[in-house]
């Protein structure tokens, strides 16, 4: 949903119960807050009952509150600043409990997740990784954990995948300048989305290459130039973007990708557990007896 739900509800003033044009100016002069009101504290707000507010997203189109809700979050999604974000936050959780606030936040943007990913998409990404010449993966600003993570273990399973350096975007375009339609491009962008993510996505997506697009929702810049579309809920948490979500997501990747390579991640697995063992990668309990610890 973008501004247009905003010109809707100033077109339908006119035609507003009093109750309901003081719900429709709340709206258009607070976004931003309305987006993350119940529609009892909407209410209590603009000194209206919550069955008002109910019927007032009945009247402008909507089945109830909570799709007038969804569609509020969607407008906003990428253009809250930092600041906006401390502030939306600060009214949904407070200072207490919030640890449990926000691990329930996490567990429900998965079980959203789940719901709204098509498992065909996926399948078909995961049938094209494994088939791919060439991987390439990018993930830019807090997007470039998740992409840094995928990489570490593609690397294991595949000698063919390009993590993507997006120091400045020329060098990025000359890092992606032969991908072609026998290559798989991942990319992962959540709000704010990322130009360069959006800029890169559109060049290989005119090369021919198959684009999987990790991303929070269809309206994504990035959605548009998929070949797979792979849904994962990202709603902020505070000025931090929450990721537990699409790093399942990744994770299912790595799995499902995993399966189908079974036989080769054994043998290569079984290398280096060799060098790391030589290497003396991994501390080993041992060295730490608990009588030891408890010493201390």
């Amino acid at each position: 949903m973008n501004r247009d739900l905003l010109n809707l509800v100033q077109s339908k003033m006119s035609s507003f119960s009093k109750g309901q044009r003081l719900i429709g100016q709340f709206i258009i002069e607070h976004y931003d807050k309305a987006a993350f009101m119940t529609a009892a504290k909407l209410g209590t707000t603009v000194g209206v009952s919550e069955s008002t507010v109910v019927r007032f997203a009945s009247e402008i189109g909507y089945e109830g509150y909570p799709q007038l809700q969804r569609a509020l979050q969607e407008m906003i999604r990428n253009r809250l600043t930092s600041v906006q974000r401390m502030e939306v936050t600060s009214d949904q959780i407070g200072d207490s409990d919030v640890l449990t606030k926000v691990l329930n936040q996490d567990i429900e943007k998965i079980r959203r997740t789940l719901e709204e990913t098509s498992k065909q998409d996926f399948n078909q990404a995961v049938d094209a990784i494994v088939a791919a010449r060439r991987i390439y993966i990018l993930g830019v600003r807090s997007s470039s954990a998740l992409a840094r993570f995928l990489s570490v273990y593609f690397h294991y399973i595949f000698d063919n995948v390009t993590l993507i350096d997006t120091t400045s975007s020329s060098e990025m375009f000359e890092q992606i300048l032969r991908i072609g339609r026998q290559d798989v491009f991942i990319v992962m962008s959540f709000p704010r989305y990322s130009k360069k993510a959006v800029q890169a996505s559109d060049y290989a997506y005119k090369q021919g290459a198959t684009v999987v697009a990790v991303t929070d929702s269809a309206a994504s810049p990035i959605a548009d130039y998929s070949t797979h579309l792979l849904l994962a809920r990202s709603d902020m948490a505070s000025f931090v973007d929450s990721l537990v979500a699409p790093l399942s997501i990744i994770n299912a990747l790595i799995v499902a990708v995993g399966l189908k390579k079974k036989s080769e991640i054994a043998n290569t697995f079984s290398r280096l557990e060799g060098i790391w063992e030589e290497a003396n990668v991994y501390e080993t309990l041992e060295a730490h007896p608990k009588s030891d610890r408890e010493g201390f």
